[in-house]
């Protein structure tokens, strides 16, 4: 590490810590060439993967975008804040955990769709009408018949 100071890459660590939330590492260190000290920190860099959407365009992944769907399909529906925050957090550490660098919009619409169904029976119809672009009532009953099924 170069010191701020002098600029000598000439730099040992002290003193070494842990933050308080475990997300990253507190440094102090020692220059070895002007004798001053000073801290680093130190913390994972997780780059969230690109979104490739229906149309071949890419974006990045954005959580907000998924709270949004989330707050759409659960609108006046009976289910605390906390449950959907759980809901996207799993969906985060899902597409976080595959480790690529892109992931299919669809991918992400089915995790909702799992989410959903967990969470509220009504909200899942609602993403599903919107999500799998439904043309007439007969959509519709075959997706309540398919949730009137699962337990």
């Amino acid at each position: 590490m170069k010191c701020p100071y002098c600029g000598s890459l000439d730099t040992q660590v002290a003193d070494t810590r842990l933050s308080e939330e475990g997300d990253s590492v507190r440094r102090r260190r020692k220059c070895g060439a002007c004798d001053k000290r000073f801290t680093t920190f130190e913390m994972a860099e997780v780059r969230p993967p690109q979104v490739v959407k229906a149309n071949g365009s890419r974006a990045d992944y954005d959580r907000e975008k998924v709270r949004v769907s989330f707050m759409r399909a659960l609108h006046k529906r009976p289910v605390p804040t906390q449950l959907v925050d759980e809901a996207i957090a799993r969906i985060d550490q899902k597409v976080l955990s595959l480790g690529e660098r892109e992931i299919d919009s669809r991918r992400i619409g089915e995790m909702v769709m799992a989410e959903l169904a967990k969470l509220d029976k009504v909200a899942y119809i609602r993403f599903a009408s919107v999500y799998r672009s439904f043309q007439d009532v007969d959509d519709f009953k075959d997706v309540i018949r398919e949730v009137s099924k699962k337990p």
